[in-house]
């Protein structure tokens, strides 16, 4: 367990119900889970966020696990750096502790990748993150969402609802998703993403 500070966990996605179940919003979707199992309410933030600060995980002995700040931007995916900037520097917490949790084409609906920096991948969210953090050194959690079918539009792809059939195998992967957050939270980025990408 490392004790440099708290994580700052952004889930990227897009505010409103007209998009709550799209692929776009598996980072969202994936920070409710992460609030919910903290038993906290996101509250509404100067920074023009909404942010609940918890523990996650548990740690030895039966404590409660490492204080984190959970997350998410008001506005629109494409300008969501701005107000997770500030946030950050509201709370003094470096990029190298900050985890982004957002939807990714490039790989298979349902899997799940560990990386730090890199490029976007044509992501708007984190080209809009890396743009005001002004840096690409930040950790992703990458959730798989597939490619669009056929000729598909990729944008009215990843802002389509999910399948309701679909819907419980994406629960399962949302609660995968937060349980590789409890984990890097409690035991490291490094041994995490390890293990997920060994299947171990």
């Amino acid at each position: 367990m490392t004790t440099d500070g708290p994580w700052l966990i952004v889930g990227l996605g897009n505010p409103g119900a007209q998009y709550a179940s799209t692929r776009h919003n598996a980072g969202y979707l994936t920070l409710d889970v992460l609030a919910s199992r903290a038993g906290a309410t996101l509250r509404s933030h100067r920074s023009r966020t909404h942010t609940a600060d918890v523990r996650l995980g548990v740690g030895p002995g039966g404590v409660p696990g490492p204080r984190v700040v959970l997350a998410r931007s008001d506005s629109y995916m494409n300008t969501s750096g701005g107000p997770i900037g500030k946030l950050a520097s509201f709370l003094t917490i470096p990029p190298a502790r900050i985890l982004v949790i957002h939807d990714d084409m490039d790989l298979p609906a349902h899997a799940l990748r560990l990386k730090t920096g890199g490029g976007e991948g044509g992501h708007n969210g984190l080209k809009s993150l890396s743009s005001h953090l002004g840096t690409r050194d930040y950790a992703r959690l990458r959730i798989g969402v597939g490619r669009p079918p056929g000729r598909m539009d990729p944008a009215d792809y990843v802002l389509a609802a999910l399948p309701a059939k679909d819907r419980p195998d994406w629960d399962v992967t949302f609660e995968r998703a937060a349980d590789v957050v409890e984990d890097i939270v409690n035991r490291g980025f490094a041994p995490t993403q390890q293990d997920l990408h060994t299947g171990s």
